[in-house]
């Protein structure tokens, strides 16, 4: 196979995918003939051939996938106008703390925050796939750890841990706070992914948001467990 059938085989796969692909599934598309390099060659190849359009290819967490441009979500939402639910102040400082400070535990958790947390906020985190048990600390009842998930990466559009907003200023808390808060802002903003087939095996478009997307207005909630974050990065 050439390198241009290649390609048109692999923009088709990435846009039928339900899921991301990483590299080991697509390699399975040209029964392993074609190698790493080549393939991410070809990648860069079609990010370049969509730049001018609607739609992106992006590398996220779980792997490669087509998704709409920020820009068009505003038009996206008007087939779709329902609210998705929104989350409580807790909620979100709980999956600040989660994120910047993992793996922790609920003792933790409640530490950083100075209040009692349910185990219902854990579960809604959990149900929305963005934390999970990795493990339990060598402690008393050995409490479990908890850490952010590929979903919880792939919801914001990043690729790795690593690219979360750094907290370079423990001594000023709003400057966390902000870096936080705009990446909460963004995931309001989740892209459409272009992705799933129908039962009649006809492409289709999920318009639906994937449940929980956060509001604007709620984003300054994470103020408080972002500063508490830097102040407990400083006593460190």
């Amino acid at each position: 196979m050439n390198l241009l059938d290649a390609k048109q085989v692999l923009e088709t796969a990435l846009i039928c995918a339900q899921q991301p692909l990483q590299l080991r599934e697509m390699r399975t598309l040209f029964a392993d003939e074609i190698g790493v390099d080549t393939l991410k060659e070809l990648l860069q190849e079609l990010q370049l051939e969509w730049t001018h359009k609607g739609v992106e290819l992006v590398c996220v967490a779980s792997g490669w996938r087509f998704q709409s441009r920020p820009e068009m979500r505003i038009y996206l939402d008007r087939l779709n106008p329902e609210k998705p639910p929104r989350y409580t102040r807790a909620t979100l400082e709980t999956l600040a703390i989660i994120a910047y400070r993992q793996p922790v535990t609920r003792g933790d958790m409640e530490d950083i925050r100075g209040v009692t947390i349910s185990s219902l906020l854990i579960k809604q985190l959990e149900d929305r796939g963005w934390v999970e048990v990795i493990g339990h600390r060598d402690a008393p009842g050995r409490p479990a750890l908890y850490a952010t998930t590929k979903q919880f990466l792939d919801d914001l559009g990043l690729a790795s841990l690593d690219a979360l907003p750094l907290l370079e200023h423990p001594a000023q808390p709003t400057q966390g706070m902000e870096a936080l808060g705009e990446l909460l802002v963004g995931e309001a903003d989740q892209p459409v992914t272009v992705a799933g087939m129908a039962e009649d095996g006809q492409l289709v478009m999920p318009l639906d948001d994937a449940g929980g997307a956060l509001r604007s207005e709620e984003i300054n909630s994470t103020e408080d467990a972002t500063g508490a974050l830097n102040e407990s990065k400083h006593d460190e």
